[in-house]
């Protein structure tokens, strides 16, 4: 036995990442109302499948995606968690963060069931607003964390703010 499947075996930690590519890598796992580890937005570009339980989406560098984490035992959630995340270009300094190799840049941190759910109607919000998630200005995602960590609403993303970031960014190439 070599390689990845002697690792299980032994109860070590599984390499999710392949030192050749510069891509971002995020290992789900699903265990019946135990773990769900799950992208709430985001375009992967590759998915692996490593299990009936567990696989790994693979992110371009500069992609954004929601990382959402919930876990339980006997007792009850003991973490909910929800993470945006900017898949960081080869060479560029990052955050670590569990299940995701090698890391990246994160946006937006938010912990406990409530605050998550109400990162979910933002982004909801911007959904309906004919707005892909993905595409939003990486600015807006901090502003959102930093208003709810102070225990405020954020402001909406508009459609015309959607438009001056999509012009910002056209101009810094």
């Amino acid at each position: 036995m070599t390689g990845n499947a002697a690792l299980r075996v032994r109860g070590a930690a599984v390499p999710i990442t392949q030192a050749s590519d510069n891509l971002t890598h995020v290992e789900l796992t699903w265990v019946e109302k135990r773990i769900e580890n799950w992208i709430r937005f985001g375009r992967e570009a590759r998915e692996h499948v490593l299990d009936r339980r567990r696989r790994v989406f693979s992110y371009l560098p500069g992609s954004v995606f929601a990382f959402v984490r919930w876990a339980a035992n006997d007792f009850g959630t003991i973490i909910s968690r929800m993470d945006i995340v900017r898949a960081v270009i080869p060479g560029e300094s990052y955050q670590t963060l569990p299940f995701v190799s090698p890391g990246g840049e994160i946006l937006l941190k938010i912990e406990g069931w409530p605050n998550v759910e109400q990162v979910f109607r933002h982004v909801d919000a911007v959904e309906a607003a004919d707005i892909d998630a993905c595409e939003v200005c990486p600015d807006h995602w901090r502003h959102v964390h930093h208003r709810l960590s102070a225990g405020q609403e954020p402001r909406a993303y508009t459609m015309e703010r959607h438009q001056a970031w999509l012009k910002r960014r056209r101009v810094e190439g």
